[in-house]
């Protein structure tokens, strides 16, 4: 991969497909970038179900936009610092939790071996949708596994509740 690819954070779509300049990180920008997501959990941890499921669907959308551009922009379909994909996912993974270190831990190691594994279908999307959509469906995806996946441990009292 080209190393001389130069992002600008002062471009607003970039700034937000690069998660704030984490995508940036020079080791597993990914699992770095995911880190962005705190901040939207944390906001938004107290507020009803529907206001968490709408603000995952918008931020889909916007990153749907954010990230295509971006890929058009330096012309590498998901380029390792494109991020914001990670940061939607892991929002969607801690969607309804109650939010502890425990559950945010178990949400971030659910979402990263979902996103990096690729299983069955988030495998099938990845490969076969391109542009901005390519690029977030399969963290999307990563992200609901998870989401199924927190919340069965909530249920069966393993994560508390």
């Amino acid at each position: 991969m080209d190393k001389s690819l130069k992002f600008n954070l002062k471009r607003p779509h970039q700034l937000f497909a690069l998660g704030f300049g984490t995508g940036l990180a020079p080791k597993a920008p990914g699992t770095v970038g995911t880190l962005a997501g705190l901040p939207f959990i944390f906001a938004t941890m107290t507020l009803p179900i529907w206001f968490q499921v709408s603000l995952a669907v918008l931020m889909t959308i916007f990153g749907v936009w954010v990230c295509g551009k971006t890929a058009r922009d330096v012309n590498v379909h998901d380029h390792p610092a494109i991020v914001w994909d990670e940061v939607v996912g892991f929002y969607i993974t801690m969607i309804g939790a109650a939010i502890s270190w425990q559950s945010l831990l178990v949400g971030f190691v659910l979402f990263r071996f979902f996103d990096i594994a690729k299983p069955g279908p988030i495998r099938m999307l990845d490969k076969k949708l391109h542009g901005g959509r390519g690029i977030m469906a399969d963290d999307v995806l990563a992200g609901i596994f998870s989401l199924i996946c927190i919340q069965a441990l909530f249920k069966t009292g393993v994560l508390g509740g």
